[in-house]
C-alpha cells in the first residue's frame, strides 16, 4: 500500500488499479486556466476604465478650430524663356535635357518642352520600314498609377476641369537615330529621378543626430572583431565598438565610422552565446538611421562562436575520442570567455553612460520563456524579455517593444488543430497588427502566463481576421470602449467583442454538433428500422423459397418426366404451324402480277 501511495495508484470500488497522476494535473490546469481568466478579467477592466477616463478628458478639454493646410499643387516651369533651351536644340528633332528634367519635343515646327513629371511613359514600338516614338502624358479621366508624384495629381485635379490636356505623342522617322538616343536618355533621367525620389522618401523621418563626443582623457571600453548587422558596405563589415560621452562608435576595417546616440537607444540587448551560435548586442532605436543606402531603426553586432566538434572533413570520429573531447572542451571555454567579455563591456557602457546623464540597461532574453513562430516567412524561435518579444539570431530580425502593444488576440484556437495565430495589436492603431503565425499548441498555456505577468490583456477565437479592415471599423467606431452603441443596446466594451465572437462561434458549433447528434441518431434509428425490415423481408423470401423447394422435393422422377414430354410436344407443335404459315405465304401469287396479266 506504501508504494501504491508513493507511486499515485488508487484502487476503485471495482478493484480497478487507476492512477492519480492525471486527474492531479487536470485539476492544477483548471486552476491555471482559472486564475489566469481572473487576471485578465481584472486588466481588461484597468483598461477600459483608463481608456474611459482618456475619452472624458479630451471631450472635457475645449479644442480651438485650426486650419489643416494641405499641400498644395506647385506649377511646374522647366524654362523661363526659349533663350534658357539647349543650343543644340533643333526644331526637327527631340531632345532630353537631364539638367532641367525635361524633354524637347517638335510641334508644328517649334521645340515644346516637357517636364519629366508630366510623362507617363515613352515607347517604342517594333520599327518596320521607319522607327517609331510615342509618348503618353497624364491626364484627366484615367487612373494616374502610383509612379505619378503626388503634386502631378494635384495638378490634374485643379486643372482638369477647365485646361486641354494632351494624352499622347507619335513620332515617326526614316532615319531613327535621333529617336533611339532620345528614348535612352530618356529612360536614363526617369531612372535618376525615381533614385533621387527613393532617396528622400527614406531620409524624410530621419532626425538629425547629435556629433559624437569622444572620450580622451581615459581609457575608453572597447570590444573588436565585432560583425555589425546590417553592414556599410559589402556582405561582411568587420570592426570594433567603442563607448564614449554621448553614444557608441563602430569603425571597420576599412575605416567606415558609424555612431549610435545613447539617447536614440530605445531597448539594449545582450543575448549570449549559452543557446546559439553567436553572442551580440542589439540596439532598437527611436529614430532611424541611415546605414549606407538603407533607413534602419535596428543594428546589432556580434561575434560567431565557431563549433569546433562539427566533423567538416567528413570522417566519422568516435563518441570518446581524445581530439573531439578536447575539440569541444575548447569551445565551451571559447564560450565563456566570449559571454565574460561581452557582459562585462555592456557594464562599462551603462557607467559610461550613466556618468553622462543617460539611461541606457542592458536586457537579456529569457530562453526557457521562448516559443517557435513565424514572423516573416521562416519560422524561428521568439524570446521574451523584460521589455521586448524579439528573435536577433536570425534575418530580418524581429523586436517588438511591450509598451507598444495594447491588446493581443490569439486566432485559430480549436482542439482540432495542432497550431494556432498570435496577433500583435499596436496602441497607434494606424500601425497594422503583426500576427504571428503557426505556433504549436503546446506554448498555448506559457504564452498566456507571460501575458499576465507582463500584464497585457489577450482574447482568443477560432477563426482568423482580416486585420486591415476590423482596424477600420475600430478607428471609425467612437464607443469603441463602451458598453453601448448608438441605439443604447449592450455591446463588449473594447476588445472584448473578439472573446464575444469565439463564444459565438462555439455555441454555433455546438448546436451544430448537437444537431448532428440528433441526425445522426435518427439516422442509425432508421438504418436499423431498415436493416430489421429487410431482414425481415430476407427471413420471409428465404422461407418461401424453401417451401418451393420442399414442393418440388414432393415430385417423382416420373411425374417430372410427363412434364418435360408435356413441354417438348407442345414446343414441336409450335414449331410445325410456323413452318405452315411461311410455306402458304410463299405459294400464294401476287395478286399485282395477275391482273397485269
Amino acid at each position: 500500500e506504501d508504494e501504491d501511495e508513493e507511486l499515485g495508484t488508487k484502487e476503485n470500488a471495482d478493484g480497478l488499479r487507476r492512477s492519480a497522476r492525471g486527474a492531479e494535473e487536470r485539476a492544477i490546469s483548471e486552476s491555471n486556466a482559472a486564475l489566469r481568466a481572473q487576471k485578465q478579467k481584472e486588466l481588461m477592466e484597468k483598461k477600459i476604465t483608463e481608456a474611459r477616463r482618456k475619452l472624458e478628458k479630451s471631450a472635457n478639454v475645449s479644442q480651438e478650430p485650426t486650419e489643416v493646410m494641405g499641400t498644395q499643387a506647385v506649377d511646374l516651369q522647366t524654362y523661363k524663356s526659349p533663350s534658357e533651351y539647349p543650343r543644340d536644340v533643333t526644331s526637327t528633332q527631340l531632345k532630353v535635357d537631364l539638367d532641367k528634367e525635361a524633354l524637347i519635343v517638335p510641334i508644328g515646327g517649334q521645340p515644346v518642352p516637357f517636364h519629366i513629371s508630366t510623362i507617363k511613359n515613352v515607347i517604342m514600338p517594333d520599327p518596320d520600314r521607319a522607327t517609331y516614338l510615342r509618348i503618353n502624358f497624364y491626364g484627366p479621366g484615367a487612373a494616374l498609377g502610383k509612379e505619378s508624384s503626388a503634386n502631378m495629381q494635384q495638378l490634374v485635379a485643379k486643372y482638369g476641369p477647365t485646361a486641354t490636356f494632351i494624352k499622347e505623342l507619335t513620332y515617326r522617322a526614316i532615319d531613327g537615330r535621333n529617336l533611339i538616343q532620345a528614348y535612352r536618355l530618356f529612360q536614363e533621367l526617369r531612372k535618376r529621378v525615381r533614385q533621387r525620389e527613393q532617396q528622400l522618401e527614406q531620409q524624410k523621418d530621419l532626425v538629425v543626430q547629435a556629433k559624437l563626443i569622444r572620450i580622451k582623457d581615459q581609457r575608453v571600453p572597447r570590444l573588436q572583431d565585432l560583425t555589425m548587422r546590417p553592414q556599410i558596405s559589402g556582405r561582411k563589415c568587420v570592426g570594433a565598438l567603442e563607448s564614449h560621452q554621448n553614444g557608441l562608435r563602430f569603425t571597420s576595417n576599412k575605416g567606415e565610422i558609424l555612431d549610435v546616440m545613447y539617447g536614440n537607444i530605445k531597448h539594449a540587448i545582450y543575448q549570449p552565446c549559452e543557446n546559439t551560435l553567436m553572442v551580440l548586442l542589439h540596439f532598437h532605436l527611436k529614430d532611424p538611421i541611415m546605414i549606407g543606402k538603407k533607413k534602419c531603426k535596428d543594428v546589432q553586432f556580434l561575434t560567431e562562436v565557431i563549433d569546433a566538434s562539427l566533423n567538416l572533413d567528413g570522417v566519422r570520429r568516435s563518441t570518446y575520442d581524445p581530439d573531439e573531447l578536447d575539440d569541444e572542451q575548447k569551445e565551451r571555454e571559447m564560450r565563456k570567455r566570449l559571454n565574460a567579455s561581452f557582459k562585462e563591456f555592456c557594464k562599462k557602457v551603462e557607467r559610461v553612460a550613466k556618468h553622462y546623464e543617460y539611461d541606457v540597461e542592458f536586457d537579456i532574453p529569457y530562453y526557457d520563456m521562448g516559443f517557435y513562430g513565424t514572423p516573416f516567412k521562416e519560422m524561428v524561435y521568439l524570446q521574451p524579455s523584460v521589455n521586448c518579444l524579439v528573435n536577433l539570431t536570425e534575418l530580418p530580425n524581429f523586436v517588438i517593444a511591450l509598451s507598444d502593444i495594447e491588446h493581443i488576440h490569439f486566432e485559430r484556437v480549436s482542439r482540432a488543430t495542432k497550431n494556432f495565430d498570435m496577433t500583435l495589436i499596436f496602441k497607434d492603431w494606424d500601425i497594422v497588427p503583426k500576427t504571428i503565425q503557426a505556433i504549436e499548441l503546446k506554448f498555448f498555456d506559457k504564452i498566456q502566463d507571460w501575458c499576465n505577468d507582463v500584464d497585457l490583456t489577450y482574447t482568443e477565437g477560432g477563426l482568423s481576421m482580416n486585420w486591415a479592415n476590423v482596424m477600420k471599423e475600430v478607428k471609425a467606431d467612437d464607443r469603441f470602449y463602451l458598453d453601448t452603441d448608438h441605439d443604447g443596446i449592450k455591446k463588449p466594451p473594447g476588445w472584448l467583442w473578439l472573446s464575444a465572437d469565439a463564444s459565438d462561434d462555439e455555441d454555433d458549433e455546438e448546436d451544430e454538433e448537437s444537431s448532428y447528434d440528433e441526425d445522426s441518431e435518427s439516422e442509425e434509428s432508421e438504418s436499423d428500422y431498415s436493416d430489421e425490415s429487410s431482414f425481415d423481408e430476407e427471413d420471409s423470401e428465404s422461407d418461401y423459397d424453401a417451401d418451393e423447394d420442399l414442393e418440388e422435393q414432393g415430385q417423382s422422377w416420373e411425374e417430372l418426366e410427363r412434364e418435360a414430354i408435356a413441354m417438348d410436344k407442345s414446343k414441336r407443335s409450335r414449331d410445325d404451324d410456323d413452318s405452315d404459315n411461311e410455306k402458304r405465304k410463299k405459294s400464294k401469287p401476287n395478286q399485282f402480277n395477275k391482273n397485269r396479266r
